[in-house]
């Protein structure tokens, strides 16, 4: 049977796993009547809710005497280090544009990987049915694009289809039948060359995703690069400088067919699949036949740009929560991370109950963040801080650089430039995109950028798009003023009352609301000023014996201001922790005693 393999490229909700979805439903991997989930390809809880794809999926789909193997990408700057390494597993790339948006600063990070790669694109123009969408401008931008990035003349000859995934169907010109699929189908079959592969040649295969399965342990998955693979056989696995990681047998062979792994007793070169069997083996390794002697070239992988801590829970209202609330627990979950997403690196700190959690952004992070949470730990997490590194030449300190693009009205440039400026950033251009609408493009410090999110959406209503990706390591840029607000401490310990919030209030906006556990050190809202504040919530009304109408008026709060999870880490000071339970969100100072914390701050100033 032929076999093709490709990557679908895009930005973040460009529609990816929905147009995978309806290649699935046209190829006949579902039946007629087979109730499937809504983006079947976005698997875990987290994927679901907040829309995006945080794990590379692969899956496959029959087409005539075909079989196309599918890779669906994360199109999050955060989740590259899945891309990158995806890439080496296939022969060509479907890159999904938006109709209206044109192409964006992910699929131009991931474009340029791939055409780096020398693969062919092939690119669909999607949602060309919106109100506000511009295909043929869009295609032109697709070319500047791809030229941009020293395409060569064979990837800038690139043929395009214009869909709608949702309604399932793709055509060479807008105005074709708009019926299915099949132009899409044909053109992958046609345009992407068949795996380059020689099954005579002793087995070698490249390991590009780890997952970590109960009953099978490690599983690795990969494409094989040449000769065949029997289940039993022995192998063994190599480093990317060629020493030997270890020997083993391969347990289980699983093979991707439509949505679901099945069983093999053995595959060929050319087909993307997964072994178990391995204890050490990990991405970008070699497993081969025990008589090879060189190691496949791989991609490396891009080191973190991004720490924070996670330490054992040591509030008053801690073990309230979760079940799981001790160093070790939360060590050997952090652990079993590491394993399975190579671009988070963890180190154990001189207390013993905290770790250093390094990774790509603070949205990966995030994720690790609230996947535990929901699994029952209680954790207490630090500010993010970057990354610096030194220069090897001159020992000058660096420090990571990120591309920003900001999407704006008009009206709103003048306060994005000003605190763009304020966090060091460099405009490197500003062009109008439409619709009144301005393109300003910038590079950052990434720890600029930190908690500034928030602020971007206050500043431009709410209307404003904002993506970054990584650019490199530059000298360091000199301070940057953090936050200017103080906060609102609690003095006490108890339950909120709704009569001392109402007094509080013209102190600044309030974290939360009446009848909530508090604790000595917990911030409960924003002070108005720029010190930090201790108050009292917990002061009850003294009862007398005089009854009038305008005493005994309710008390009516102002809604108070609810962070999650990523606001909260990004909002918070040095001196400052996130403690997150299954149940809740909670701000505190790191010294909850405040003789401690005025000590601490004298040591400082002394310093």
């Amino acid at each position: 049977m032929d076999l093709r393999n490709i990557a679908i490229i895009a930005h973040v909700d460009h529609g990816k796993t929905t147009l995978v979805d309806a290649m699935l439903r046209q190829s006949g991997t579902f039946r007629e009547n087979q109730q499937v989930a809504e983006r079947v390809m976005d698997s875990n809880d987290l994927e679901k809710e907040r829309g995006i794809t945080i794990l590379a999926k692969c899956t496959s789909v029959q087409w005539k005497n075909t079989r196309i193997n599918i890779v669906d990408t994360p199109g999050h700057a955060d989740f590259g280090g899945e891309v990158e390494r995806i890439l080496s597993m296939v022969d060509g790339v479907v890159v999904l544009v938006d109709a209206a948006e044109g192409p964006m600063p992910q699929t131009k990070f991931v474009t340029g990987k791939a055409l780096a790669l020398g693969l062919r694109p092939i690119v669909v123009i999607n949602k060309v049915d919106r109100g506000d969408a511009r295909p043929h401008q869009v295609h032109d931008e697709v070319f500047d694009l791809f030229a941009a990035l020293d395409a060569n003349d064979q990837q800038l000859d690139f043929p395009t289809l214009f869909a709608v995934g949702r309604d399932g169907w793709a055509d060479d010109s807008l105005e074709g039948p708009r019926k299915d699929l099949s132009a899409l189908f044909d053109l992958i079959v046609a345009h992407v060359p068949a795996p380059d592969h020689d099954l005579d040649a002793p087995f070698t295969m490249l390991a590009t995703t780890l997952e970590a399965d109960p009953y099978l342990g490690r599983v690795l998955t990969g494409r094989i690069h040449s000769g065949t693979v029997k289940l039993n056989q022995a192998v063994k696995s190599l480093s990317r400088d060629g020493s030997l990681i270890e020997q083993f047998r391969v347990t289980k062979i699983l093979a991707y067919r439509g949505i679901e792994r099945t069983a093999l007793d053995m595959a060929e070169a050319g087909d993307i699949v997964a072994l178990a069997g391995m204890t050490k083996t990990t991405v970008a390794d070699t497993i081969c036949a025990v008589d090879v002697a060189e190691a496949l070239h791989a991609q490396p992988i891009d080191p973190p740009t991004l720490a924070m801590t996670f330490s054992v829970n040591d509030s008053p209202l801690a073990g309230q929560e979760g079940d799981k609330v001790t160093s070790r627990v939360i060590g050997a979950r952090l652990l079993r991370e590491a394993e399975s997403n190579v671009a988070i690196r963890i180190r154990e700190t001189e207390t013993k109950d905290a770790f250093e959690v390094a990774g790509r952004g603070e949205l990966q992070l995030g994720v690790l963040i609230e996947t535990m949470r929901r699994e029952g730990f209680e954790l207490s997490i630090s500010r993010p801080r970057v990354l610096f590194k030194a220069d090897e030449a001159s020992g000058e300190r660096l420090e990571p650089i990120e591309e920003v693009f900001v999407d704006v009205d008009d009206e709103y440039s003048g306060v994005v430039v000003e605190k763009m400026s304020l966090r060091k950033a460099e405009m490197t251009g500003m062009k109008p995109s439409g619709g009144g609408k301005l393109r300003i493009t910038f590079l950052a410090p990434s720890r600029g950028l930190i908690g500034y999110h928030g602020e971007f959406l206050t500043d431009t209503r709410g209307t404003g798009l904002m993506n970054r990706i990584f650019h490199g390591y530059a000298p360091y840029k000199g301070p940057i003023e953090g936050r200017r607000n103080g906060v609102l401490i609690s003095n006490g310990a108890g339950e909120t009352v709704a009569y001392a919030l109402w007094y509080l209030e013209e102190r600044g906006p309030l974290f939360l609301g009446a009848g909530v556990k508090v604790y000595e050190g917990m911030l409960i809202g924003e002070h108005s000023r720029g010190n930090d504040l201790e108050v009292n919530p917990l002061k009850g009304k003294q009862l007398t014996n005089i009854r009038t109408t305008s005493k005994d008026e309710a008390v009516r709060l102002t809604p108070p201001r609810r962070m999650s999870l990523e606001q909260a880490i990004a909002y918070i000071d040095d001196d400052e922790l996130v403690e997150v339970t299954p149940k809740n969100i909670r701000l505190r100072k790191r010294l909850l005693d405040p003789n401690e914390r005025k000590r601490a701050s004298r040591q400082k100033e002394s310093v």
